[in-house]
């Protein structure tokens, strides 16, 4: 990528930013599914910063471990210590890892990027838990003399269920929603949180996120077979269902759901729906706090007509510029040209480049942009 490096550093002239590295990644037969998400979580900076501290303060203690979470940290080790500002880097030893790791990624068939990122913020955060248990273990097992200058430990004892470790991971991208259930006789209000890591929404031809988001947390009546079972009147009743977010987190990942297994066809269809995505995203009707902002700064691209084939490739946001990562290749452009991305507004359409997974992040957060 010598000449295309030079190119994209003509580009950018004086306004290259101090201290960035912008990296292709090569591909390594259909890994462009990988390649893509990588380049969004690079970009993602406090996750970048908090993995490459992370690295720097386990790094003596690593080198005889390998798993998702060190190869991945190795990885943008290896991006930001460059001497260079552009070129390739080979992303080989995160590869075969992940390939060794779970053998949905193994084969050389089209795989999905959504997958691939749930799979790989999971194992980072089983990872992190691990480590901090075997240090917990470590800990207490120490002379007593260590545990008292360590503190009084948190282990509860009897088997009673500890509270999950709250990593770095999930301090970027853990969200919380609550799923409401009203009883229709009785108006009790019955509340269940979960975690969530990203947002799978449901799209419609012609919409936009907004919509997306406000259907996502449209109140749902449950009757006739779908009756819910009220512990107040102890017997099923009409009742009214709602999901809303109780917590958002500071980057909102959000996952199209462009694929759909059609009963008809008896198999998966890629829906190339026009979704616009703006660059500033506002959580109003799905949030308690809808005062909360976001800002686009990576978008995962399908290119394809179908769920089995096709091609991934990221438009990243940094320090003001859009730049557009096609494994080895990477360049910039214009941030008008985002929006050639949102989908196709008829059916059958010569455009196949379609955003598939968006990343914002709260302007409450410290943004960078």
């Amino acid at each position: 990528m010598g000449a295309a490096g030079s190119k994209l550093e003509k580009a950018l002239g004086d306004q290259f930013p101090e201290g960035e590295r912008y990296f292709g990644l090569e591909n390594f037969g259909n890994t462009c599914y990988c390649n893509s998400v990588l380049q969004a979580l690079y970009f993602c900076v406090p996750f970048r910063e908090q993995l490459l501290e992370y690295y720097g303060n386990n790094k003596s203690t690593l080198d005889g471990e390998e798993n998702l979470l060190t190869c991945l940290a190795d990885l943008f080790s290896q991006i930001s210590s460059q001497k260079k500002k552009t070129g390739v880097v080979a992303p080989k030893r995160f590869v075969q890892r992940l390939k060794k790791q779970n053998e949905l990624f193994r084969s050389y068939m089209h795989q999905d990027a959504h997958e691939f990122l749930n799979f790989l913020l999971n194992e980072l955060v089983d990872t992190l838990e691990k480590e901090s248990k075997a240090a917990k273990t470590d800990q207490e097992t120490s002379p007593p003399s260590e545990k008292a200058v360590n503190g009084p430990k948190n282990g509860q004892a009897n088997g009673v269920h500890e509270e999950p470790l709250f990593t770095w991971v999930h301090k970027n991208f853990q969200g919380l929603l609550t799923n409401e259930t009203r009883c229709l006789r009785c108006e009790t209000v019955t509340a269940r949180d979960e975690i969530f890591l990203d947002l799978s929404l449901d799209i419609e031809q012609n919409s936009s996120i907004t919509s997306c988001l406000k259907n996502f947390s449209s109140t749902e009546t449950l009757n006739a077979e779908d009756k819910f079972f009220c512990d107040k009147c102890c017997s099923l009743q009409e009742a009214q269902k709602r999901m809303k977010i109780k917590k958002p987190p500071h980057i909102l990942v959000i996952h199209l759901k462009r694929f759909k297994y059609m009963e008809q066809l008896g198999r998966y269809k890629k829906l190339s729906y026009r979704v616009v995505f703006p660059l500033e995203l506002k959580l109003s009707n799905t949030v308690e706090d809808a005062d909360i902002e976001y800002s686009l700064f990576a978008v995962v691209v399908h290119v394809g007509s179908g769920p089995n084939h096709g091609h991934y490739v990221s438009l990243v946001k940094s320090h003001n510029h859009w730049l557009f990562f096609d494994d080895e290749n990477v360049e910039m452009i214009d941030e008008s040209a985002v929006q050639t991305f949102f989908g196709s507004s008829q059916e059958y359409s010569s455009n196949t480049d379609h955003g598939y997974i968006l990343f914002y992040e709260s302007l409450g957060s410290g943004n960078r942009n």
